[in-house]
């Protein structure tokens, strides 16, 4: 069984007891939430697509840390004017480990 989720903008397939890092959500570590934007909901043979979400469908989850993905580099470069501007950035996020899936 599995559920497709929107959280941050982004889509996510979400199954029991996997982990997912997800833009940065506001919860402490350890604590338990409630993502109720479920897109679809997949379980063997029957496949429920919302529109635009599925009816009382909520995917349980538990925040396992709160830390900062790796840096990315942004270069913008022009030629023959001399300019170079070399910037660094690392994104916020959360990994979240699914607990249940409620149809």
């Amino acid at each position: 069984m599995y559920a497709i989720i929107r959280t941050g903008g982004r889509q996510y397939r979400a199954e029991v007891g996997k982990t997912i890092d997800v833009e940065r959500l506001p919860y402490e570590e350890n604590e338990s939430f409630e993502i109720n934007e479920v897109l679809l909901v997949h379980d063997g043979d029957n496949v429920v697509i919302g529109q635009p979400t599925v009816e009382g469908a909520v995917v349980k989850a538990t925040v396992v840390e709160q830390f900062r993905d790796k840096k990315i580099i942004v270069y913008k470069y022009r030629q023959r004017t001399n300019y170079r501007r070399k910037q660094g950035h690392r994104q916020y996020r959360t990994r979240i480990r699914v607990d249940e899936i409620k149809v």
